[in-house]
């Protein structure tokens, strides 16, 4: 049994619509979860819902180009942090997860917000530093281009240490490798 899991994050239609190269960090997920499943290590999504992204609509819908498989968790959540009012450290202890793989969308909110919530889960957490993206939200005061966010959060997560946990940052390609 492995001790890492692929944590998928709001891969979901209205997300990605509005996120820079998505197509690209779709493609480069689906490899990713691919190599995961035949590795044998763990996939969980993640979903996001709010009043903006209602549950059981169209846009909730995680992309089409991506499909949890029958025995993967798909966990709910309606906070930023995926660990936020969930059961999400419940299923990744029943696993005997240690090392979280992340990656989806969007890096400078649900992926950055995750990626703290899990080291003070107590996680090894690994960004997929080409599998995460974002839309821009300099109309809502942001003071970065979403490829800036991205490289941002790409920057703090490789130096990103507390005491019994660190952040770090792989490609899709060295995450899970066949």
């Amino acid at each position: 049994m492995s001790d890492t899991v692929v944590l998928v994050v709001d891969v979901q239609r209205d997300v990605m619509a509005e996120s820079v190269r998505a197509a690209e960090v779709i493609d480069t997920i689906a490899g990713l979860v691919d190599r995961a499943r035949a590795a044998d290590v763990p996939v969980m999504w993640v979903r996001h819902h709010s009043d903006d992204l209602p549950m059981g609509s169209p846009g909730w819908e995680i992309v089409d180009q991506l499909h949890p498989a029958e025995h993967e968790t798909v966990v709910e959540k309606e906070y930023g942090d995926a660990f936020a009012a969930t059961d999400l450290s419940d299923r990744l202890a029943a696993l005997g997860a240690q090392t979280i793989v992340l990656c989806g969308a969007q890096s400078d909110a649900c992926i950055r917000s995750t990626f703290y919530g899990g080291l003070y889960h107590g996680y090894q957490m690994k960004l997929v530093s080409d599998a995460h993206t974002t839309g821009d939200l300099r109309q809502w005061g942001a003071e970065f281009t979403p490829e800036q966010s991205i490289a941002m959060l790409n920057l703090y997560a490789a130096y990103t240490k507390l005491p019994d946990v660190e952040g770090a940052t792989v490609t899709a390609a060295e995450a899970i490798s066949r």
